[in-house]
């Protein structure tokens, strides 16, 4: 056999980069413009982007890449290959995760060629204004079936497209969505026009794949199983009718589906709507459903050791101060708590548990195997099954971060150390929950275990893919009869063959497809991104020629990819009129809703993120704003975690013009069962009382609108700069004075630094005389008297 040839490149480093054919065409297209690249699992993915970032790279030696990636070991996993692929020092290639620092990260990115990070926190690091775009020269979207709904790939995608000089996108998955529409979503999302599809089926990936073999096991529920189950279910029935004598349901089988169960509750919230108090009763029932159903699926599908736990959980709960009577009533159930005894006294094992022994002993054993992966949707039955598997196999656990129910998880740390000892053949089974699923980057193994079937086609797809590598593979999933395992044994087929099926579909309507995106793209021409990316000579690598595909890849002369956007566009935006951007100080919570997300894509904008003890948007040194929908605003008047008072107190002690913004579409006095007249009376206190002004808005859009307008006004007419006094982050203590005498009422940050740099110290400038103050710039009459007032005035708590 004779050696493989490897990629010739002056930015990637010598024999690590292998030269596949479809690899290499792959790449040429992602150069020429915004693509998806939709390849089978373990087929190299991320090489294709490598090799786009290579060429980006090369072309331009002021410019960085960016590639995110859903999870946290994904991102080490990306950021140690690029450290070994690319010809730069390892140290410019960074990590970003949510273990890194804010403060860490924008020094990091300035320094960083390449930038390998979980989307969450750039999008978090784009609205802060800590990190910006401009330079990046390509943008690689890692599993980009993700990139729906409000998932941070799609914000980041729209900035990217805004900001970058020259920007280039590569959208990556093995499975980009269910079916044509979830792809074209997924395009326009990231603003791709160009969509590349090779399967298993095209010759040049065939060379690298090999068969894998699915076996589906059918596993028999022991009888003392089944009476825990039952047990469980006879509530389950209890509950489902007393939902249909609220007439919101006729199912009352425990299999009810999860779309019934998701119409009872659209029903039950209007009740709750129309203020009639059986709807809270029923949600409260619902919510005890839906408990109950965890609990039947756990013990049928996984192990009775995991509704053990479950229970404990539930129990511990229900203890809580705060629990809910959903939470108290399933703990207290005469038959919960006999299907808990059951389970406390059943003594054996899931026959899964001991299935999955037998199969690792044959692939590990008599097969004489090296690796095996078992995969379990639940991290309890993955430390029972490592805690069991233990005592004849070397095996490890591999889970996530700890979770709200209090479950032991794993760091970054650990969970990098632990892969790093699975390649590396240190122990021989790796017991993974879900984590390991996407795109993760474990060592050929010689089986891959499914405790359970998946019902999503992505997943199973991507599970499959940890096998079949290098060699033949197996995959055996475990079937309990009789149970939920069944139902999404038929669902995860039907699923996955329709994700064959429109794989094969895509590829034949590729071109067409790129034909829709490049007529409906919502944005490239928004984003000021009209033209393509630079296209390197030669184009397409010979179909059949790898060294030609070599060739093609050397770096260009730059002189050949100028004009990608003229240099008149970029300075446009350069000079977009940053000078007269207004500042926008955002609290970190205000990220669950849009609007941080649109002011930060708006021109003359631009947000900072900060944990504030005060208000949720900062616009001036005297304006702080509290927004609240409807619903949160009622929820203050009828016992929150704090009164609305309170937080006018906090409001209008750091901020002199504080604002309660109030969002809303429909009538707030309409909504909750709450009198009129106690919502008027609690606007008239906000209003009279406390000096709160409160504006009406329709929803998140008209609320940036605002935000945006009385920070113009703030800002831009009245020349009066940000200083979010309530903020909890530590200043230094020149910030600090600034802070002190800033706080006194008509002295603003401009005043506080002449009055300091006039008197020298905070003390000095409390004692001066009226006359002496006014020698300070900017200090007149009236502000000298105020100051003196506020220090030498006797203490009148009512004044």
């Amino acid at each position: 056999m004779s050696e493989p040839a490897y990629v010739d490149h002056p930015m990637l480093a010598e024999g690590v980069i292998e030269a596949r054919q479809y690899q290499l065409q792959l790449a040429a297209a992602a150069r020429e413009d915004h693509t998806l690249v939709c390849l089978p699992t373990g087929l190299g993915k991320t090489t294709v982007s490598l090799l786009v970032t290579a060429y980006r790279l090369a072309d331009d030696a002021g410019g960085k890449a960016l590639l995110l990636a859903p999870t946290k070991p994904l991102v080490e996993q990306h950021a140690a290959f690029y450290r070994e692929a690319l010809q730069i020092p390892d140290e410019e290639v960074v990590v970003f995760t949510g273990e890194t620092r804010p403060e860490d990260r924008t020094e990091m990115w300035g320094d960083a060629r390449v930038v390998v990070a979980t989307p969450q926190v750039v999008e978090n690091d784009l609205v802060g204004g800590r990190v910006g775009l401009e330079d990046v020269v390509h943008c690689t979207f890692d599993e980009c079936h993700r990139a729906t709904g409000d998932y941070a790939y799609t914000y980041i995608a729209e900035r990217y497209h805004a900001d970058a000089a020259s920007p280039l996108v590569t959208a990556m998955s093995a499975s980009p969505g269910g079916n044509e529409e979830d792809i074209r979503t997924v395009c326009e999302n990231l603003g791709v026009r160009n969509v590349e599809v090779m399967t298993e089926d095209d010759a040049d990936v065939a060379e690298h794949t090999y068969d894998t073999d699915v076996q589906w096991e059918r596993i028999e529920l022991p009888e003392e199983v089944i009476e825990v189950r039952d047990a469980i279910n006879e509530v389950i029935e209890d509950r489902l009718e007393q939902l249909r004598e609220l007439g919101v349901t006729r199912v009352s089988s425990p299999d009810v589906s999860q779309k019934d169960l998701n119409e009872i509750r659209a029903k039950l919230q209007e009740l709750i709507d129309n203020d009639q108090s059986e709807g809270y009763e029923g949600m409260s029932i619902h919510a005890e459903v839906m408990k109950l159903r965890r609990a039947v699926e756990l013990v049928e599908t996984q192990s009775v050791e995991s509704v053990r736990r479950y229970f404990e959980r539930q129990r511990n709960a229900a203890r809580s101060s705060g629990a809910s009577k959903a939470s108290q009533r399933l703990v207290s159930e005469p038959k919960v708590k006999e299907a808990m005894r059951k389970a406390d006294a059943f003594d054996g094992l899931h026959p899964k548990f001991r299935r999955a022994r037998m199969l690792l002993a044959e692939t590990l054993g008599i097969e004489e195997g090296e690796r095996v992966i078992v995969f379990t949707e639940s991290r309890d039955t993955a430390e029972a099954l490592t805690e069991f598997l233990g005592e004849h196999f070397d095996a490890r656990r591999f889970v996530g971060q700890g979770d709200a129910d209090g479950s032991d998880g794993m760091t970054q740390k650990e969970q990098r150390e632990t892969l790093e000892e699975f390649r590396n053949g240190e122990f021989e089974v790796l017991v993974s929950t879900s984590v390991a699923e996407e795109g993760l980057d474990v060592p050929e193994v010689d089986l891959v275990l499914f405790f359970e079937p998946v019902p999503t086609a992505i997943r199973s797809v991507q599970r499959k893919g940890r096998t079949g590598r290098q060699t033949e593979g197996k995959v055996v999933v475990l079937m309990a009869e009789d149970t939920r395992d069944e139902a999404y044994f038929w669902i995860s087929r039907r699923r996955e063959q329709e994700m064959e099926d429109e794989l094969r579909e895509l590829k034949d309507v590729a071109d067409d497809l790129e034909g829709d995106l490049g007529e409906s793209q919502r944005a490239l021409d928004d984003y000021g991104d009209g033209a393509k990316p630079a296209e390197a000579d030669g184009g397409e690598a010979a179909p059949d020629d790898a060294q030609a595909g070599l060739t093609d890849f050397d770096a260009p002369d730059p002189d050949d990819v100028e004009g990608s956007e003229d240099d008149e566009g970029v300075a446009a935006r350069a000079d977009s009129g940053d000078d007269e951007a207004v500042e926008v100080v955002v609290d970190q919570r205000e990220l669950d809703s849009n609007i941080a997300r649109d002011l930060s894509k708006r021109d003359g904008v631009e947000t900072r993120l900060e944990t504030l003890s005060v208000g949720d948007y900062v616009l001036s040194d005297r304006v702080a704003v509290e927004r609240k929908t409807h619903g949160d605003f009622l929820d203050t008047l009828l016992g929150g975690d704090r009164s609305i008072f309170e937080q006018a107190k906090d409001l209008t002690r750091h901020y002199t013009r504080p604002v309660l913004l109030l969002e809303g579409d429909g009538d707030v006095y309409a909504e909750r069962d709450v009198h009129p007249n106690a919502i008027r009376a609690a606007l008239a206190s906000l209003a009279v009382d406390w000096g709160v002004s409160v504006v009406h808005t329709r929803g998140e859009d008209d609320t940036a609108e605002m935000v945006q307008t009385i920070a113009e006004r703030e800002q831009t007419q009245n020349d009066r700069e940000v200083s979010a006094h309530g903020e909890k982050a530590a200043k230094t203590l020149g910030e600090q004075q600034e802070y002190v005498v800033s706080s006194i009422a008509d002295v603003g940050p401009v005043t506080a630094r002449s009055l300091l740099e006039e008197f020298g110290t905070v003390e000095a400038v409390m004692t001066a005389r009226e006359d002496d103050l006014t020698e300070a710039d900017g200090v007149g009459q009236v502000t000298a008297e105020r100051i003196r007032e506020v220090v030498g005035s006797d203490y009148r708590p009512d004044a």
